[in-house]
């Protein structure tokens, strides 16, 4: 597979060479989940949407680091070898903060979602992170209980994820109203309304708002300077030419959902299979629009990256 890496020796991390060296001279670096990879799209637009979304953000001016879970080792940065392996190598683990370290202690492949990438970002040194959308408070959690780990993760580790808000098929009210609860800056980048994932609206107003990248970085470095612990979310809104309006998702995620219930499908396995049946629904559009939001989300926390750094 190609294991051009630099290894950190205190912890099963294995650094892409470009990325440890960006690392080092405190050039830009942005994070790139891989669940999108293994489970969030089919192939070969799995692979595909994944390069396109790294050359996204060295466009911008910054270095991209997929981050996957190969043999036990955190892999910071993967190669072109290694991302084609990954996405169509079938058997690999979706990783968030309960198993992460099983993966790693047992010697497994997994794949990041956005609570497993924030770690292994935080544990690299990389402090913004790209993703597509966040998961979040699921419908009907008032008597299932079924709360996303990223949450949690948002109010404990210091990475900036920036994304299309949560993903459409959740509980989105109740999501920001955990988000708020738990302290973690909601900023609409340039909106004034919390994204929903696929549309750019969901009447539901962010609390924060930002428009430029400096500005983000600059809330980034104040946060830190008062010791105040967690990460934030930039919601980001999918362009407008890519959208699906709001009131179309709503009949497919309802219909969906009864599906899902119907097949008797919990937890991690919820999502992909919401996200099947939604792609069916719209005859593809659903998966084109997932590919302009998530290269859209990569533009943004490059700029955000590259602001970071250039101010000590």
């Amino acid at each position: 597979m190609g294991a051009a890496v630099m290894t950190d020796s205190k912890l099963p991390i294995d650094l892409h060479p470009e990325v440890a060296a960006a690392l080092a001279a405190r050039r830009p670096v942005v994070a790139l989940e891989s669940t999108i990879i293994t489970h969030g799209m089919p192939h070969p637009a799995n692979v595909a949407t994944a390069r396109a979304v790294e050359s996204v953000v060295r466009a911008e001016g910054a270095v991209p680091a997929t981050i996957a879970v190969i043999a036990g080792r955190i892999t910071v940065g993967l190669t072109a070898e290694r991302l084609d392996w990954l996405g169509g190598v079938g058997e690999v683990m979706k990783l968030s903060r309960a198993d992460l370290p099983y993966a790693v202690a047992m010697g497994r492949h997994g794949s990041t979602t956005v609570a497993a990438t924030m770690i292994c970002a935080a544990r690299a040194g990389i402090a913004v992170f790209a993703t597509g959308g966040i998961g979040g408070v699921h419908r009907g959690a008032e008597s299932s209980f079924d709360i996303s780990a990223d949450l949690d993760e948002l109010a404990r580790t210091q990475v900036t994820v920036v994304a299309a808000g949560a993903k459409a098929i959740l509980d989105l009210p109740k999501t920001l109203e955990v988000l708020e609860t738990r302290g973690v800056p909601v900023v609409g980048f340039g909106t004034d309304e919390l994204p929903a994932f696929w549309s750019r609206t969901s009447g539901l107003r962010v609390p924060l708002r930002l428009d430029e990248a400096a500005d983000v970085a600059r809330l980034m470095r104040t946060r830190a300077a008062l010791g105040i612990d967690g990460g934030m979310l930039v919601a980001n809104p999918i362009p407008a030419a890519d959208e699906i309006p709001a009131a179309e998702l709503a009949r497919h995620i309802g219909a969906a959902l009864d599906a899902a219930a119907r097949a008797g499908i919990v937890g991690k396995a919820v999502t992909p299979y919401l996200l099947a049946r939604i792609g069916e629904a719209t005859g593809g559009r659903s998966l084109t629009a997932n590919i302009a939001l998530i290269r859209n989300n990569a533009a943004v926390a490059a700029r955000i990256a590259v602001a970071l750094a250039a101010t000590p």
